[in-house]
């Protein structure tokens, strides 16, 4: 609500309309500006985190019958809870804990970091005054989503990542992304060592070096370059929360990522202390943390009767680039690192008439299946409001439904929700029954004598 998913979109959308307004030529309209505040945006910023507040507030969960208690909260039993609140130190007994504690941007442990000024995606939003020179450290979904929200309202951007952005993604997904960066003036400075931060003659820069598979037009003689910039913001990834709770003192593992170590059905060591949402993991999305949230409140409250397993089948995710990157279930990435076989149906946005009416003809629907069958292991989606036509491709994978169906359904005319049946229809035509039609064809042939 107030550091990650509201703000960012918040931004974003003013970023998208003035990108529009710079591209107003493509739709007949000569003369269009637009003058950036950015007090004024940042603002709105607020404005939303404000409206969308009640949502999440204290009044709404206490309405709901929810003690709410503000304090800093620790394990001391399989069974208690210490909390040190304004008013002094509280316990609570219970049968069942839940550690929520979500994840915190990871902070690099980069020289001279301490001494530039550098926010995270957590305090960027307390910035009043716009940053001219903004160098985003990260090449995640966070980087990217910001990295092209603040070129888009009128800053240099340069965005340093480690190997390559979008790491989960496809190499046809990244490539576009890349482009659009590009486009939108980002700097993207791939396969990239950050060495360290200095401030020289009053300006702060950030030292790097090219790594391992530097893009070729990267001109720096191979040795280090340094950065100017007025803002480094951090966006390398998370950590979960996981200190300060009383886990050592209890026994309570960790996995290997950091995360706390829980069963299929969210239990920890203890059968009554279970744990959901980023401090868990693998999916560091707030949906997920809902969706585990409600396995976690019912494995609680039923403990010793019923047991239920988190269904991570279908999980999907969006990233807020323009275009946006939609993906539910397998990548071709991941399907070629578990050896699965599968086949793949593409259909470009290109064709579609609603994206050509608007002017934002490009992208694509891939949809993985297995060789032959119809049944969806996975769908990837680029594009304009590629995050709204993923959910179809979501249910359908949820309730076992395959491409055929999607082909059967009737879908508005025109309308980006034509492109799911449009993909269909693509992987339809490569398995159509040739015997069959050659049958056909005979038939028709001697029916017309």
């Amino acid at each position: 609500l107030n550091t990650g998913c509201v703000p960012s979109k918040a931004l974003i959308r003013s970023a998208r309309f003035l990108r529009r307004v710079r591209r107003a030529e493509r739709l007949g309209v000569v003369g269009a500006s637009a003058e950036v505040d950015f007090a004024r945006i940042m603002g709105r910023v607020h404005r939303v985190i404000a409206e969308v507040e009640p949502h999440d507030s204290v009044e709404r969960y206490t309405a709901l019958g929810v003690e709410v208690i503000r304090g800093r909260a620790r394990i001391v039993s399989p069974w208690s809870v210490e909390i040190d609140t304004p008013t002094g130190v509280r316990t609570l007994t219970s049968r069942a804990i839940v550690i929520a504690t979500g994840a915190a941007p990871i902070v690099p442990d980069l020289p001279g970091l301490d001494r530039v000024r550098h926010v995270t995606s957590e305090d960027l939003w307390s910035i009043t005054e716009k940053p001219e020179r903004l160098l985003v450290l990260g090449g995640g979904p966070i980087g990217c989503e910001l990295a092209q929200a603040f070129a888009g309202i009128g800053c240099r951007v340069t965005q340093v990542a480690r190997s390559g952005i979008l790491p989960k993604e496809d190499e046809d997904t990244i490539a576009l992304i890349e482009s659009a960066l590009h486009e939108d003036g980002v700097r993207l400075l791939t396969h990239t060592r950050t060495l360290r931060c200095e401030v020289v003659d009053g300006e702060q820069r950030l030292v790097v070096s090219p790594g391992p598979g530097v893009h070729p037009d990267r001109d720096c003689g191979g040795g280090e370059e340094a950065l100017p910039f007025d803002l480094l913001l951090c966006a390398i990834g998370r950590r979960a929360r996981v200190t300060g709770l009383g886990l050592e003192a209890l026994g309570i593992p960790l996995t290997p990522a950091g995360t706390i170590e829980t069963n299929a059905s969210l239990q920890t060591r203890y059968p009554n202390i279970l744990a959901c949402g980023d401090v868990v993991g693998p999916h560091q999305f707030t949906h997920v943390a809902a969706h585990q949230a409600w396995y976690a409140a019912v494995n609680g409250l039923f403990s010793g009767i019923k047991r239920f397993k988190v269904d991570n089948r279908v999980i999907p995710r969006v990233t807020f680039t323009d275009p946006e990157v939609a993906q539910v279930g397998l990548t071709e990435r991941q399907a070629r690192a578990r050896g699965i076989a599968y086949e793949v149906t593409r259909y470009g946005l290109d064709d579609l008439d609603r994206a050509i009416t608007e002017t934002a003809a490009h992208g694509f629907v891939k949809v993985l299946t297995p060789p032959g069958k119809d049944r969806i292991l996975g769908a990837c989606i680029v594009g304009e409001h590629a995050g709204e036509l993923l959910a179809e491709f979501t249910l359908a994978m949820k309730h076992g439904l395959g491409l055929e169906r999607i082909l059967g359904t009737i879908h508005p005319y025109p309308t980006w929700s034509e492109a799911a049946k449009y993909a269909a229809g693509n992987w339809k035509r490569a398995h159509a029954p040739q015997i069959a039609l050659a049958w056909l064809a005979r038939f028709h042939t001697w029916r017309r004598g």
